[in-house]
């Protein structure tokens, strides 16, 4: 069985981006953007929405030819275009880099690959997370906090009708500040 994960960089307001849909106050150091990568290596499969999924295929399939790029940003390009993606799109006609268009139930098919997959699963964008949150499906919770409040703008956890439980497993700082607070979920 899976473990479906979600992470994000978070203000310490609790946005992943501000109220113009803007992540610059999120930029990693080379350290965070390891982590990051490590958590890449590690997934199975990354569930993304259009709008994410069309962000990261603008640069990722060739951010590691660029002439400046850094070794960590050129790393996550090559896992970012190996790892298998199941985008959720009503609109798209199709995908590429090693992705798989989905029109179903992102609750539904997100119980499907957690049961038929021994590893990691990632969601990833809060959009596409909050019906995964609200169904108790995410078992662990990766929120990186950045050193910033932006004072509105995207939430990291979306509104809910009952409380989430859950038990820090591991805590880290980064040089520019960010801090992980990683969490797993304490189910009943």
């Amino acid at each position: 069985m899976g473990r479906l994960t979600y992470g994000m960089n978070v203000s310490v307001d609790g946005y992943i981006a501000d109220p113009n849909g803007e992540i610059g106050w999120s930029d990693p150091d080379d350290e965070l953007h390891q982590y990051w990568n490590d958590q890449v290596r590690d997934t199975e499969v990354a569930l993304y929405g259009r709008k994410l999924y069309e962000l990261m295929a603008a640069y990722w399939p060739t951010a590691d030819q660029e002439p400046d790029v850094t070794p960590v940003t050129a790393e996550y390009a090559r896992l970012w275009r190996g790892m298998r993606k199941v985008v959720f799109s009503k609109t798209l006609e199709s995908v590429g880099w090693n992705s798989e268009l989905e029109r179903g139930d992102v609750v539904e098919v997100a119980r499907r690959l957690k049961a038929e997959t021994d590893g990691l699963v990632e969601v990833a964008g809060a959009t596409l997370a909050a019906p995964l949150v609200r169904a108790g499906l995410v078992d662990e919770f990766h929120v990186v906090v950045a050193p910033a409040a932006v004072g509105g703008g995207t939430p990291f956890f979306p509104s809910m009708d009952k409380w989430v439980h859950l038990r820090l497993i591991e805590n880290r700082t980064f040089p520019t500040g960010a801090v992980l607070l990683r969490y797993e979920t304490v189910r009943d």
